[in-house]
């Protein structure tokens, strides 16, 4: 599973007779819903299902109602399908935020019920990523073997191309977000997964609804945390040697 990630497939763009159209949301709604910096309340899941050794993807999307987006696709795959044991069933996801920890026991609970089923989560942002039972809930997901990652710029080139009603010729034109803001989460990310403090810290300046951040990083979050994932944020520096 951990190889769809290279192997993602690029639509051939929209048409009239696109089977796909009336499943796509809407570029704004891509915008709005993907940015990292806006910590908009609603939430938004973009999915695949892809079954045993077909090439044919199942793609869809879902949001929150009167229950998450996670607990309304777990329940709508419950009652459409019926899962042989023998034939394997490969999910992967792209959520605006990631599962609250309700949601991952969810999740976990899906998981264990049909052995048969592999997830792959990429998010956007971190829901609530302070709440410690958020944070254990990330990890029992990562324990229970689903594999979580921060959405960069392939992840939403890949999602524009094939979930979203772009304008024609309009193929390439998906957002470019600031690559900064998903390097910080992905750090985030870390973490959570390793039992570490958190040392991302986001606030909302409400004059002008800017998105805020800074970092506090302590000495076990330089002792664990990989050099790339620090160099990416800025966190530490090259040394450099002078001649």
């Amino acid at each position: 599973m951990a190889s769809d990630k290279g192997e993602m497939d690029r639509g051939p763009g929209l048409s009239t007779g696109d089977p796909t159209l009336r499943r796509r949301i809407e570029p704004w709604e891509f915008e709005t819903f993907f940015d990292p910096r806006e910590l908009r309340k609603e939430a938004c899941l973009l999915y695949e299902v892809k079954w045993g050794e077909s090439h044919k993807i199942w793609r869809n999307s879902g949001k929150n109602t009167t229950k998450h987006a996670e607990v309304n696709f777990i329940e709508k795959f419950a009652s459409e399908r019926r899962l042989c044991s023998s034939i394997s069933c490969s999910i992967i996801w792209f959520m605006s935020w990631s599962p609250c920890w309700e949601c991952c026991k969810a999740i976990r609970e899906f998981l264990h019920q049909r052995p048969s089923v592999t997830l792959v989560i990429y998010v956007a942002r971190l829901y609530h990523h302070m709440d410690q039972q958020n944070r254990q809930g990330l990890r029992d997901l990562v324990g229970s073997g689903v594999i979580i990652q921060i959405m960069r710029a392939p992840e939403h080139d890949h999602c524009w191309r094939n979930f979203v009603n772009y304008p024609p010729g309009k193929d390439v034109h998906w957002p470019r977000y600031p690559p900064l803001w998903m390097e910080l989460y992905a750090l985030e990310l870390h973490c959570i997964i390793l039992n570490l403090p958190p040392c991302l810290m986001i606030s909302r300046r409400c004059q002008k609804q800017l998105t805020w951040f800074h970092l506090n990083l302590q000495n076990c979050h330089y002792q664990m945390i990989p050099p790339p994932i620090l160099l990416a944020t800025g966190a530490i520096q090259l040394p450099v040697s002078w001649r």
